[in-house]
């Protein structure tokens, strides 16, 4: 039975247990108590007890076991709640690219997925997989490079519906800046072949009926060249002509505020907050992978949150990947998960009309 939005509660995912994802998971609760308040770990047990034990400075919070989503709105204060969803886990080495812990986060991710298409939590959160380790874990976690292409099919299967018909974006944003791409884990060759008028259009559709709710009205998009100057009317290639403006044409009769193609090496800083002013965009859909997210980690990948836009769940992750010199240090930084448990916060209020 489906709950009132702003009283289910927000699951969260361990990510790689050999990772960082626990420790900053473990330093969330311990420095943003009231935010994590009505959250829960889809997980292990164990590996978040051994995650806590790695705060080294302020207070820990025991973890406890429940037994239900819902049991995490009533546990004690300074508590973290966690809900073993797979099998209990051995203890694995921090730091090391293994494929019992892909196996173990590529389980926590579905069950989570799950829970959320069935409406049982008001959103996901989830910390960073090894692609590696995922793909050593086997079937049927071998077939996906990261979590926007499992959520993807998941999301698909629950719906009935071919992947095709589930066409998901991701957008990286912080305070300052959003960016969506068209195309995310392919090669530089892949993705400029994966430019074309049909995948730009559904980006920005995308992006339109995602924003929207989000913002209170029709967003302003930017969208950024592929070539150097936009392609300067054809001198450094025609992909700004064929491509992106027939695309944008389209999307201007469908009621899109789109605006561009611009120059990818300024847009950007146009569609930037400034201190104490307006911003001129309110989000840049770049062509490929790095285009998009070197601006947004050059900002402060501490503050980056990754935001899977066209699922029909809300989901938000930190912008930073396992960082696996870092694991079993106690010296993961937690402000990238607070800020994506803030926005799946943020998000599930707003798509639910009521306040974060």
């Amino acid at each position: 039975m489906n709950v009132p939005e702003l009283h289910r509660p927000i699951a969260i995912t361990p990510g790689d247990p050999c990772g960082i994802g626990p420790e900053t998971i473990a330093r969330a609760w311990c420095t943003a108590p009231e935010l994590t308040r009505g959250c829960f770990v889809a997980g292990d047990v164990g590996l978040m007890r051994r995650a806590m034990a790695l705060v080294q400075s302020g207070p820990r919070f025991p973890v406890c076991e429940i037994e239900t989503p819902g049991q995490a709105w009533h546990v004690p204060p300074r508590c973290l709640p966690v809900m073993q969803v797979v099998p209990v886990a051995p203890v694995l080495p921090w730091g090391q690219v293994d494929a019992r812990a892909g196996r173990l986060a590529g389980e926590a991710v579905l069950w989570a997925a799950r829970a959320a298409l069935r409406g049982e939590v008001a959103a996901l959160v989830t910390a960073p997989l090894h692609k590696e380790a995922l793909h050593a874990a086997g079937a049927p976690f071998d077939q996906y490079p990261g979590h926007t292409e499992l959520l993807q099919a998941e999301a698909a299967r629950h719906a009935r519906v071919p992947l095709a018909q589930m066409p998901v974006r991701m957008m990286l944003a912080n305070d300052e800046l959003r960016t969506v791409l068209v195309s995310i884990h392919m090669s530089l060759r892949e993705a400029l072949d994966a430019i074309t008028v049909d995948r730009v259009l559904e980006t920005l559709r995308i992006t339109h009926t995602a924003l929207t709710p989000v913002l209170g009205r029709s967003p302003r998009i930017a969208v950024a060249g592929v070539n150097p100057h936009a392609g300067e009317g054809g001198l450094f290639g025609r992909e700004e002509i064929e491509v992106l403006q027939p695309a944008l044409a389209q999307a201007r009769q469908q009621g899109l505020d789109v605006h561009g193609p611009f120059a990818p090496d300024t847009v950007f800083m146009r569609a930037r907050q400034p201190a104490g002013g307006q911003r001129e965009f309110d989000v840049v859909v770049a062509m490929y992978h790095d285009q998009g997210l070197i601006p947004v980690k050059y900002l402060g990948v501490e503050q980056g949150v990754n935001v899977t836009l066209g699922l029909p769940l809300v989901r938000t992750s930190p912008d930073h990947g396992t960082a696996m010199d870092l694991a079993g240090q106690g010296l993961a930084d937690a402000r990238s998960m607070v800020q994506a448990i803030r926005m799946a916060r943020q998000l599930s209020a707003q798509l639910s009309g009521g306040a974060p």
